[in-house]
């Protein structure tokens, strides 16, 4: 499936020499889509925290041919977003994609289970660098009155265990509406992907990771959990089988260039028909 999605955008330049901002970009759906969107013409700027993995998506971009610049940075802070978009502005003076695929959720178990400093770590995770990144990119975009927003969302809106990061990504899915109504008169259009269940083949930060360094603990009956929330999640799905960061990549793309020009506000269901 890789070497045919590769293959395919490697004959398109949807986004020849659009600069586009990749938040996550270091591991997973993040690099996939850095790969991807440099694959149809893009200079990409690669945001991360860990400078381990920012690295690895720089130098795959670099090898390919792809022109990249890596930002390390705390999305999960207002002054880390802006910081990021001023960096990429310095750089190539405008901003034409961003792709906010930052989040993930740390624990899997009941609602009941979570203590109060563990539902706002997976806020923080998994809805802030959201709302602070397109809240750093909204006036950049709108000055060039042009600009294409995809926000990562997620299946879990409608799954078990993840109550919180569910809570995220549906917060998420309502940004993306409010904000295509309000600043689609600037020529922004904002919309999303929303996967279901994708194999990770390349992580190098962990689940559990909360910040550089620091380990969460796991829940007991973790691995139970897990089990049973990828069962449920299969048995609602039309294909049977988890997706690859490169297929929700090709969604991401399409959304990010010019072939949805007349599209916004909406959610692709990336997720084999759950």
């Amino acid at each position: 499936m890789t070497s045919t999605l590769d293959a395919r955008a490697a004959g398109a330049r949807r986004l020849k020499d659009k600069i586009c901002v990749v938040t996550g970009a270091g591991q997973g759906i993040g690099a996939a889509t850095a790969r991807r969107l440099g694959q149809e013409g893009g200079k990409i700027v690669v945001a991360d925290r860990v400078a381990e993995s920012a690295a690895r998506t720089e130098k795959e971009l670099r090898d390919q041919g792809v022109e990249a610049k890596t930002v390390l940075v705390d999305l999960g802070t207002f002054a880390g977003a802006q910081s990021l978009m001023t960096q990429a502005l310095d750089a190539y003076g405008r901003i034409d994609v961003l792709v906010n695929n930052v989040g993930g959720t740390i624990w899997m178990k009941p609602y009941h289970l979570y203590t109060e400093e563990e539902v706002k770590l997976e806020i923080d995770r998994s809805l802030f660098p959201t709302l602070w990144c397109c809240l750093a990119v909204l006036p950049i975009m709108m000055k060039q009155n042009a600009g294409s927003i995809v926000n990562v969302g997620s299946q879990s809106v409608r799954g078990l265990y993840r109550a919180p990061y569910a809570a995220s990504k549906g917060g998420i899915l309502a940004l993306t509406k409010v904000l295509s109504m309000e600043y689609g008169r600037h020529g922004i259009r904002v919309n999303t992907v929303s996967p279901g269940g994708t194999d990770i083949p390349d992580r190098v930060t962990p689940r559990l990771m909360i910040e550089p360094g620091v380990m969460a603990e796991d829940v007991d009956q973790a691995e139970e959990f897990r089990r049973e929330m990828v069962a449920d999640s299969r048995n609602q799905q039309a294909l049977k089988r988890r997706g690859t960061p490169e297929e929700q990549a090709a969604a991401i793309a399409f959304l990010a260039s010019d072939d949805a020009s007349f599209i916004t506000g909406e959610a692709i269901n990336c997720s084999g028909g759950q």
